[in-house]
């Protein structure tokens, strides 16, 4: 009988460790989400009062032909004799057709703003929060996690905004099915253009960790990625003859650091392997 009770009582005791655990994750996760939405809201804060510097020097700016990529790209055109590269100024009839739109575009950009800037911080909370469910040699082989998706999510949205996003609006801004039709672009499709582009193009550049951890587990391997190269390249090469002018120039402009994210995903699926294969020996 007493022994019967002792094992109850043990069962038991397990349960509220479990439950407690459970609470304690939730209340770990609850820190660490308050703390990041707190740097969203302090960034917001600074991104709205600075509502000129954000909108005529940021978020406009590749409308504009000194933009420094524009004048990069008219200075390439020049040296290879291509007149076809240089985009200069993009003309685009931005208007606002609601009454509110552009304090709401105000608040969305502001926001957008803010997560871009805070993004290392809430990478580093979202790493702090899984860190103490990894083993130690998870965690030993997972240093610099932070700091590798941190650069990896700037690099790409420095080089949507630089070259994708000004490719894309003169593409778009000047494409015309007749020239009885004269574009107007509502302020909320160019702003939406802009962020949606070059968010995405962030996230495709952490394409290197996202093979990492799908190599660590099993699911993807570096002779799969291999064995399909050809078709991203096909792929990259569609996307790049699409938002570019007719020029190869453009077109390589593109493709090269793409391709060389997706080699360098095999090399991370590669090594990616040969740790997990150490670790089992």
């Amino acid at each position: 009988m007493a022994g019967k009770v002792s094992e109850k009582q043990k069962d038991r005791t397990s349960e509220e460790k479990d439950e407690m655990s459970l609470w304690g994750h939730l209340n770990a996760l609850r820190g660490h989400l308050f703390r990041s939405t707190l740097a969203i809201v302090l960034f917001f804060i600074v991104a709205f009062v600075n509502r000129e510097f954000i909108f005529d020097r940021i978020i406009l700016a590749p409308l504009n032909d000194d933009f420094i990529s524009n004048r990069a790209l008219c200075r390439l055109g020049e040296l290879l004799h291509m007149p076809s590269i240089c985009l200069g100024s993009i003309k685009l009839n931005l208007i606002n057709i609601n009454l509110s739109g552009q304090f709401l575009m105000h608040m969305y950009i502001s926001f957008f703003t803010a997560l871009t800037v805070a993004s290392p911080y809430i990478i580093w909370e979202i790493w702090r929060f899984i860190r103490p469910a990894l083993y130690e040699n998870e965690r030993k082989h997972s240093r610099g996690a932070v700091l590798v998706m941190s650069v990896l999510f700037i690099l790409g949205l420095l080089f949507s905004f630089f070259l994708i996003v000004p490719l894309t609006l003169n593409f778009f801004g000047n494409y015309q099915v007749s020239d009885a039709v004269t574009n107007q672009i509502a302020l909320n499709s160019y702003i939406s253009t802009v962020i949606s582009v070059t968010f995405s193009m962030g996230i495709i550049f952490e394409l290197p960790v996202f093979v990492f951890f799908l190599a660590k587990v099993g699911i993807l391997t570096p002779e799969f990625l291999r064995r399909n190269r050809r078709y991203m390249i096909v792929i990259l090469l569609t996307v790049a003859a699409i938002i570019t002018p007719p020029d190869v120039v453009s077109q390589i402009l593109v493709v090269i650091p793409l391709w060389g994210l997706y080699e360098l995903s095999i090399v991370v699926a590669a090594r990616a392997i040969r740790k997990a294969q150490k670790i089992t020996d």
